[in-house]
């Protein structure tokens, strides 16, 4: 088989393949790249050689089955026989549902977590969304310091255990959404600048230099990561990608790399026939991210939405530390322009920044379900000191308020795993770095961070403790009684109603009309014919709905309808939707 490298600044180039040895030659048709033939297999291990050095991974490598350091493994895709035929699933009217690998079941495999779509399946939502599957040292860890953006993390299971995985999904009529990482690589494991400048010192990012979009050989390294992310999509027959805090990928050239991704990825959906699509975080607000190409734009499909979270949380906790502190001051009026508007910072002032942010959205031109709404996340969770969720924090009863908003609000809803059960285990950060300094690095970083916010050392878990792990892992006997049981027989019902009323994926964000009472903590809000209201208060309250004409599709306490005079009586903490018939 034909072996491939690119590797510019090196003068010569050894493949050893098995037990064989051989020298590549320059491919005189591609600057920088190396080639030659080889005897080889599926499953035949192989590395590369430059000039002196030690035989390091393939850069492109498909399988690491001995870890980051280890030698690559030839992956035949076409060995794989797919069982589900599967037409694809697009984004409008989509539900997602975030899961991470590793600590969805006690295994932490992906043929456990296959095991366990059938739950997933029968919630309602559509699409799983897989936190970043590369590989990254030892076994236990987040995923976003992958050193490998080809190939399947080998504690997991591989490339076909992820296949199954997707196989399985399909069988069950959901999507599979994976998250990418392209704003870095760990620390740990990573070969990539020994081969050629996939890294910059023109700009810096939060994890040190920047991947190198824009400067000296920045052609070939777009051409890597794009590569990447179609074989994700083709390869493993994957629905969409969520692309990792977009806004570290610095690129200054006239055609930014998410445009030439976004325009890439539409190009192989029209190619397999099927709709596949990218879902961006960034913290911008910049409407720019996900406009059409053709207007300029950058063309990703959809963004995640930190404004609605942040909004809503500050409204259900009371929590004003941080960037919370830009929503503490009126947390509904904020929740109000983030309903209507999309974006809470759309060009105002943000105390937490010292500086304006964001730009307002057209909503005349940007439908809704191209943002993300979310009431919990791996990030909003996990990078909390003890990685409390939400139910730590408030009553069943603000659980379910919170669910009622992310699931009627007009944004593409999205779950984060156990949620939907008011999971009573943490997420915590947690590692297993191999290299015992790195380890030690990050254990006192993370004790660091928190102290300077008044946490005692001993309050904040070990990353490299095995126990951080294993509490963040799913309770699934949780499920199956209360007060969890009732949690997610509520969210059943609230994706159900997704389905049955169309003014509920209507993505017309201007159709929205709201109303609230800062003081008394209520809000309520209309889509078409459904009426949505939501007592975040300890007292009941009166709502007022401007109309008797209504029933009740669902509520969290027995409530009546409306009275005469269109007032709702809604008891603390609940929530309720109606429909006018």
């Amino acid at each position: 088989m034909q072996f491939e490298v690119w590797a510019p600044q090196a003068d010569r180039v050894t493949l050893q393949c098995d037990d064989a040895t051989r020298a590549l030659e320059r491919d005189p048709g591609r600057a920088g790249w190396w080639t030659g033939e080889a005897a080889a297999g599926d499953g035949s291990r192989y590395g590369f050689a430059l000039d002196d050095g030690p035989v390091r991974p393939d850069p492109r490598s498909r399988r690491q089955p001995d870890g980051p350091d280890g030698l690559s493994a030839v992956v035949d895709h076409e060995r794989y026989a797919w069982r589900a035929p599967w037409a694809g699933r697009g984004l409008p009217g989509a539900v997602l549902y975030e899961l991470h690998v590793g600590t969805y079941t006690p295994e932490g495999t992906l043929d456990a977590a296959a095991d366990r779509l059938g739950h997933v399946a029968e919630l309602g939502v559509t699409h799983v969304q897989l936190m970043p599957v590369c590989p990254f040292p030892g076994r236990h860890g987040w995923g976003y310091e992958g050193v490998s953006p080809w190939a399947v993390h080998e504690p997991y299971g591989g490339p076909e255990a992820l296949k199954r995985l997707v196989d399985r999904a399909h069988e069950l009529g959901l999507g599979v959404v994976l998250d990418v990482v392209h704003n870095h690589l760990g620390p740990s494991g990573n070969h990539l600048p020994a081969f050629g400048p996939y890294f910059t010192d023109t700009h810096h990012t939060p994890w040190g230099s920047a991947v190198n979009l824009d400067a000296p050989g920045s052609d070939e390294v777009r051409a890597y990561f794009l590569g990447s992310a179609l074989a994700w999509l083709r390869d493993y027959r994957l629905d969409g990608l969520r692309l990792d805090a977009v806004h570290a990928l610095h690129d200054t050239r006239a055609c930014h790399f998410l445009e030439e991704l976004s325009a890439a990825v539409d190009g192989l959906a029209e190619e397999v026939g099927r709709p596949l699509f990218l879902i961006a975080e960034s913290d911008l607000n910049d409407p720019r991210i996900i406009a059409p190409r053709a207007e300029h734009g950058l063309g990703v499909h959809a963004q995640w939405n930190d404004d609605f979270h942040h909004a809503l949380h500050t409204a259900l906790t009371g929590e004003s530390q941080g960037y919370y502190a830009d929503f503490a001051r009126a947390p509904l009026a904020a929740l109000t322009k983030t309903l209507t508007g999309g974006w809470f910072h759309d060009g105002t002032y943000s105390g937490f920044r010292g500086r304006s942010h964001g730009r307002p959205l057209d909503r005349a031109r940007v439908g809704a379900h191209r943002l993300l709404g979310y009431s919990q996340t791996h990030d909003q969770v996990g990078n909390r000191a003890q990685g409390d969720r939400l139910a730590a924090l408030v009553s069943p009863g603000l659980l379910a308020c919170a669910a009622t908003l992310t699931l009627t609000a007009p944004f593409t809803p999205m779950l984060f795993m156990g949620e939907e059960w008011a999971a009573g285990t943490p997420w915590q950060f947690f590692t297993d770095h191999t290299d015992p300094e790195l380890a030690e690095a990050v254990r006192r970083g993370r004790r660091r961070e928190f102290a300077a916010h008044g946490w005692a050392e001993g309050d904040v878990p070990d990353p490299q403790d095995p126990a951080t792990r294993e509490r963040s892992c799913l309770d699934w006997s949780e499920p199956e009684r209360e007060p969890h049981a009732r949690v997610l027989s509520w969210y059943r019902r609230l994706i159900a109603l997704r389905r049955e009323q169309p003014d509920l994926t209507d993505p017309d964000l201007a159709d929205t009309k709201v109303a609230y009472d800062e003081e008394r903590r209520w809000l309520a809000f209309r889509r078409g014919d459904v009426r949505v209201a939501v007592n975040l208060g300890k007292d009941p309250a009166a709502i007022p709905l401007g109309t008797d004409h209504l029933e009740v599709l669902a509520a969290w306490d027995q409530v009546d309808t409306p009275g005469p005079d269109g007032l709702l009586q809604v008891p603390g903490e609940s929530c309720v939707v109606l429909k006018q018939p």
